[in-house]
């Protein structure tokens, strides 16, 4: 497998270097987004790439929206890669990592539907019994199915911050009522309807996030990533036991690595085993196999 840390495009105009996502602007309709093999870790962006990283993020989530078409319009154009990158060398590096899209107007919140009590969800039950200002019973294990999923949006934080869970009322606030009921309402189908597809391939879909966006009409879509191991939690089925933090189809190896390294969790990120690397590229996949029979 080969592997892109970082791209560099002639011809076009870059805009914006993320942790994982390069962007460039093909025309004002549309840009061009690199999902590179970069892994980003409590924060920091690792020295070195997962090969085949982006281009698994970037099939599953075509998968994905492809799926959601009768639900929600996404960002993805027809246009192929070759229009946009005339180099043909250029494109070879790029493989499947690279898709264009319509340019849309993000909206400021991360839109996030969770199944199962985990990560911060259950600090914050463990403190109050609730999250986001949602009461959940008493007496729920780790990693508990919760009576149904549950809409739980958080702010976008600004590059260097940490996004903050809020109310779904505070994105009434942001977005207008009724935006923000749709971005519940659409969130929370899509996830219902996700889950129970992927459990019929082995995977539990804990939880996951989504980004919005508006056209010049005000009509909603979906965008940047969907149902990833970067914007999900999935577990194998056949491994869940309540009460446990089951293992994970994402960079689970590569945390549970530098939880044991003297290392404060600020920049630059430490250099990782060539074992941790094999073990998390697999598993992302596994993902990819298990969800999309490629």
């Amino acid at each position: 497998m080969t592997a892109l840390y970082q791209s560099d495009l002639s011809g076009l105009e870059l805009v914006n270097r993320g942790k994982v996502r390069d962007i460039y602007a093909i025309d004002e309709q549309t840009m061009l987004i690199v999902t590179t093999d970069r892994l980003s870790a409590f924060d920091v962006v690792l020295p070195q790439p997962i090969p085949g990283k982006g281009e698994v993020l970037t099939r599953v989530s075509s998968f994905w929206f492809r799926r959601m078409t009768g639900i929600i319009p996404n960002h993805l154009t027809d246009i192929p890669l070759e229009k946009v990158v005339k180099n043909a060398d250029e494109r070879a590096i790029l493989g499947d990592r690279a898709i264009v899209v319509r340019r849309l107007k993000p909206l400021p919140v991360e839109a996030i539907v969770r199944g199962y009590i985990i990560g911060s969800g259950w600090k914050d039950y463990q403190k109050t019994g609730q999250v986001c200002g949602i009461d959940l019973p008493q007496g729920l294990q780790l990693a508990d199915q919760l009576p149904h999923a549950i809409y739980t949006p958080s702010t976008k934080a600004e590059p260097g911050a940490h996004d903050e869970n809020v109310a779904f009322q505070h994105t009434v606030g942001l977005l207008g009522r009724a935006l923000a009921e749709q971005v519940r309402d659409v969130s929370l189908r899509i996830y219902t309807e996700a889950a129970a597809y992927a459990l019929g391939k082995g995977i539990i879909i804990a939880d996951t996030k989504f980004e919005f966006g508006l056209d010049d009409d005000g009509r909603l879509h979906i965008i940047d990533e969907a149902l990833t191991p970067d914007s999900s939690r999935f577990w194998p089925a056949d491994q869940y036991r309540p009460g446990t933090s089951p293992p994970s189809f994402d960079k689970q190896f590569v945390r549970d690595y530098l939880e044991t390294l003297d290392w404060d969790k600020t920049p630059p990120g430490p250099e990782l085993p060539q074992e941790i690397i094999n073990k998390t590229a697999e598993k992302y996949r596994e993902a990819e196999r298990r969800l999309t029979g490629r």
